[in-house]
């Protein structure tokens, strides 16, 4: 913990660029001293590091993108994709992933960068057009001016996160049915479906998360989350080694004290403390059990008796949880936010 802390204050004091060599030094630190622990000697130049360990952080990132796009049948055969890239680091990322993988995969797809200019007063509109042509990927730049909506409707000093979602969400399905294509890629990351989780808990009234897979409400767009299996913190180290150009969300990016700030840094805290956490909660995300809840849309539990006297195993047949990997350390005191819940209230991305 104490190394951490260290890193993160350096990094604060670097350009991007040099956070992103800083943080791969710091894994090939930690590679050489398990090597010098084990007698052996690894003589490489600072160049040959940085290329380790750049190499070893992208082929972790492909292996779960890829992983879950086998999963949860992401992407098949022929498949058009419209990636939605908003000039952040999760959608930078995934459209590197993906056009990485698009190389070797085992079916055929085509890739479609899409970004909405929101007309945000001082974009920089030439950023993502001049990177897109570079990189070589087809694109295409909405433009449409969701930013004086949000900003006629929400009262100064409101959160615009929830109506601004809302519009861009309506803009791009309406792109993608329009113009063909067969799945919508967001760029979520597993610490985005987590804190949903606990937002819509805490918030809502309501145990949902974030599905890597989802059909749209009008059942016509299919949405996909290739990095649902990644850590923002690999995403964050990925983004700055590829010194991607950021463009800075003015509309939500600003506002502080927003509710998913809160949770964020709650989990944080809670994953210094104890180690680990974050994975156990998207695990039990991935193993639930409807007859150990009590939502009776999900379980008849009023058939129990019925079942009892025809002999019927339990509906869904719960796997037991190991004794000993239980964390008896985790108490309710350690959600420490002010909360008041809002039963109707559904949160979900931005």
């Amino acid at each position: 913990m104490r190394v951490a802390h260290e890193l993160s204050t350096l990094t604060l004091t670097l350009s991007q660029r040099e956070r992103g060599q800083f943080r791969v030094l710091f894994e090939w630190g930690l590679v050489m001293r398990k090597a010098a622990a084990c007698g052996k000697i690894l003589p490489m130049s600072s160049k040959s590091k940085l290329q380790y360990s750049f190499n070893k952080l992208q082929k972790r990132l492909r292996r779960q993108v890829g992983q879950a796009i086998a999963d949860f049948n992401m992407i098949e055969d022929g498949d058009k994709i419209m990636v939605c890239l908003s000039g952040g680091k999760d959608s930078y990322t995934l459209l590197d992933i993906l056009m990485s993988l698009q190389k070797s995969a085992p079916v055929s797809f085509d890739l479609v960068a899409v970004n909405l200019d929101q007309k945000q007063p001082g974009f920089p509109e030439h950023i993502l057009p001049e990177y897109l042509q570079r990189i070589g990927v087809d694109y295409h730049i909405i433009e449409k001016d969701t930013y004086t909506v949000v900003k006629d409707v929400i009262a100064e000093g409101k959160t615009t996160c929830g109506l601004c979602s809302r519009l861009r969400r309506g803009t791009l399905y309406g792109y993608a049915q329009a113009h063909g294509f067969s799945k919508i890629a967001l760029g979520h990351h597993r610490d985005d479906i987590v804190e949903t989780l606990f937002l819509n808990m805490f918030y809502g009234g309501k145990m949902k998360a974030m599905p890597p897979k989802l059909l749209s409400d009008d059942k016509q767009n299919l949405l996909i989350r290739p990095l649902a299996y990644c850590k923002e913190k690999d995403i964050i180290a990925f983004s700055e080694a590829r010194e991607f150009p950021i463009i800075p969300c003015n509309l939500c990016g600003s506002q502080p004290n927003l509710q998913r700030q809160n949770i964020k840094a709650m989990l944080q805290a809670w994953d210094k403390q104890f180690p680990g956490r974050i994975e156990t909660i998207y695990a039990a995300i991935q193993n639930i059990a409807p007859s150990q809840m009590a939502d009776r849309t999900l379980f008849d539990f009023a058939g129990l008796q019925l079942q009892r006297e025809q002999g019927g195993a339990n509906a869904d047949s719960p796997k037991s949880w190991p004794a000993e990997s239980v964390d008896s350390s985790f108490d309710i005191q350690e959600v420490s936010l002010n909360f008041q819940p809002k039963p109707n209230f559904d949160f979900q991305m931005p």
